[in-house]
């Protein structure tokens, strides 16, 4: 039996040739309500240091925090992701569990001008230690099970500042559980976490070391962040960020694990964060200032291809500028 030519009954383009049909049929959606903006925050009054491999982003004081989050409201993003650079630092990044921490101040300080603000905080020792590692040092290495007793605490002391999720990225294993205890024996049981679950190992984190100021002092994170070969273990590491609580889970970075981003989904089909992270961004920025590309449109077809591959929500340092696309005001 002979089958016969689909060609020219099945034509593919006829739903090509009006945007409006496309825009009807499309598969992937984007929306303002999927972005999260990470900022920096540091110590000071009307500080606005610009972070130079990181175009359009700075390291913002307090004040100068407050009014960018005003901006990104009236854009309609809703959700900014905050990392702190603090006055001094320690051994253990003790400092991130004061009150009076940077990322605490800075949370009270948007709460009480922005309260719709949902406020995201980044859980992890490494900017607030004198080595740049993501906990206790012992022997050489970050001892994983000191280290999850920072990280609990400053959980619970971001959540008293009014933070509305944290987001653990340190890669300690049972730092989701570890923390889920001591948010709900301190009475946080309605705070979310977000995991960092698969959080790879990689080289685009340059531009952000610069801006967070964390780059560390000695060697490298391969002992705790994962190893880019492997998707297998990135699936262990959510099944494992699940069974202790997260609410959300993380693959980090997006453009280069978008396969990682599809298994998370189709294997465990729970909500799914995908960090678009400074390096990706950085590229971008730095082709578009040589015309080498339309930067607005390969931003946008990042966007819609971290969407694609399954994530629920994209964090993004091109937050606002998608937003304005997506609103009609670029």
């Amino acid at each position: 039996m002979s089958l016969r030519p689909l060609f020219p009954d099945t034509r593919m383009r006829r739903l090509r040739y009006s945007k409006v049909v496309r825009d009807m049929v499309a598969e992937t959606s984007l929306s303002v309500d999927d972005l999260i903006m990470p900022l920096f925050v540091c110590p000071g009054e009307k500080v606005k240091n610009p972070i130079k491999s990181m175009p359009g982003n700075d390291q913002l004081s307090i004040d100068m925090l407050v009014e960018k989050c005003g901006e990104l409201l009236e854009s309609g993003v809703r959700s900014v992701l905050l990392f702190g650079i603090p006055e001094s630092k320690d051994a253990d990044g003790s400092v991130a569990t004061h009150d009076h921490g940077i990322v605490q101040q800075a949370t009270r300080a948007i709460k009480a001008k922005y309260p719709e603000m949902y406020i995201i905080a980044d859980i992890c020792n490494c900017e607030y230690t004198t080595h740049g590692h993501c906990g206790t040092i012992v022997d050489g290495d970050v001892d994983n099970d000191q280290t999850l007793v920072t990280l609990a605490a400053q959980a619970v002391s971001l959540a008293e500042a009014g933070v509305d999720m944290v987001a653990p990225s340190d890669m300690m294993d049972g730092r989701v559980a570890y923390m889920r205890k001591a948010l709900d024996e301190n009475c946080f049981e309605k705070i979310p976490i977000m995991a960092y679950s698969a959080k790879y190992a990689s080289g685009f984190y340059g531009p952000f070391r610069d801006a967070a100021e964390s780059a560390p002092q000695f060697g490298d994170r391969s002992t705790y962040q994962m190893d880019p070969r492997n998707s297998d273990e990135a699936m262990r590491e959510v099944e494992m960020d699940i069974a202790e609580g997260a609410d959300i889970v993380m693959v980090k970075p997006a453009l280069s694990y978008l396969d990682v981003i599809y298994r998370t989904k189709h294997e465990f089909n729970v909500p799914v964060a995908a960090y678009n992270v400074s390096g990706e961004f950085s590229m971008v920025k730095a082709a578009e200032a040589n015309d080498w590309i339309d930067g607005k449109r390969v931003m946008m077809e990042i966007m819609m291809s971290i969407k694609r591959a399954g994530a629920d929500i994209i964090i993004t340092y091109h937050a606002k500028d998608v937003a304005d696309i997506l609103n009609g005001k670029a």
